[in-house]
């Protein structure tokens, strides 16, 4: 890469230098770009520094090395502690720490009341998966449009990007949904593989029966989404929930014969008996999407 292509790239600070902030940094500086680091423990930011990276002594001098600021901590409280004392004025912080979408909304007015704009993220990808563009690993990012605009081919180094509007909150909003969408789908796979256990059944010749079927039932949620907007859960369904709630009793009884606990398909069992018994049953298991609704239960 000639000298020119180098000073061409976006200087860029990062604070936080765990697994995921080393992969970032470590992907910008193989891209060329002129990363300063800083971490609270400073001796998790050496290796960075034999291969490129500046190390601030402080978050403060971290910040002030590079307008893009890039943060990548433990938490919403890690980030208030960092940048307590930093002068914001006309950085543009993006945010890569886990949290909340009420956390990123009030983190986005905390920011621009001290002269930055803001732009939350939400990581889908596991550390290995950054620099690698064929991992399919990406970023959500919500908040300011201009500052997604300016900085968006140096955000998209790492990983994609996928801009879902400019509410900053809607990043956190999509990574958990997701993410408790996976949780949901790890319980039914402990569940699945809980029952063959005590049977010979080998686990590496059930799990691509398992893989498959998932992979089959995943086009399901497309049926929900139309439904949720057209407001008929009805409409095209096969299994209504009476079907569903019928066929829950040979799940539970199944579990009961191999001597294994219910308890991560119960609750949601629950639910549909619940929906069945206020005279849905006609309809799939999108109703219970209602149940969920807190502020449906309290208005009701």
């Amino acid at each position: 890469m000639t000298d020119y292509a180098v000073a061409s790239r976006t200087p860029l600070t990062l604070l936080g230098t765990g697994a995921m902030g080393t992969a970032l940094a470590r992907a910008w500086l193989a891209a060329g770009h002129p990363v300063t680091v800083w971490n609270r423990t400073p001796a998790r930011a050496e290796a960075l520094a034999a291969e490129g990276a500046a190390v601030a002594p402080s978050a403060a001098a971290a910040v002030a090395a590079s307008r893009l600021v890039i943060a990548c901590l433990l938490d919403d409280a890690s980030v208030g502690e960092a940048l307590d004392g930093a002068d914001l004025t006309g950085r543009d912080l993006v945010n890569l720490t886990t949290g909340t979408p009420g956390e990123a909304r009030t983190r986005s007015a905390w920011a621009e009341a001290r002269g930055a704009r803001f732009l939350d993220g939400g990581i889908m990808a596991v550390p290995p998966m950054i620099g690698d563009p064929e991992s399919g690993g990406y970023v959500f990012y919500s908040g300011s449009p201009e500052l997604f605009g300016d900085h968006r081919a140096t955000l998209a180094v790492p990983a994609g990007t996928r801009y879902v509007g400019a509410d900053p909150g809607f990043a956190a909003l999509h990574d958990v949904a997701l993410l408790s969408a996976m949780t949901g789908m790890f319980a039914g796979i402990t569940h699945a593989f809980a029952l063959i256990r005590p049977e010979e059944v080998a686990p590496h010749d059930f799990a691509p029966l398992l893989a498959d079927w998932l992979t089959a039932m995943a086009p399901a949620v497309h049926g929900t989404a139309g439904h949720l907007e057209s407001g008929d859960y009805t409409e095209g369904v096969v299994s209504t929930l009476a079907m569903q709630v019928a066929g829950n009793a040979t799940l539970l009884r199944t579990a009961q014969e191999q001597r294994v606990s219910a308890e991560l398909l119960t609750p949601f069992m629950a639910l549909m008996e619940r929906r069945l018994a206020q005279g849905h049953g006609d309809e799939d298991g999108t109703g219970t999407i209602e149940l969920l609704d807190l502020r449906r239960r309290v208005d009701a």
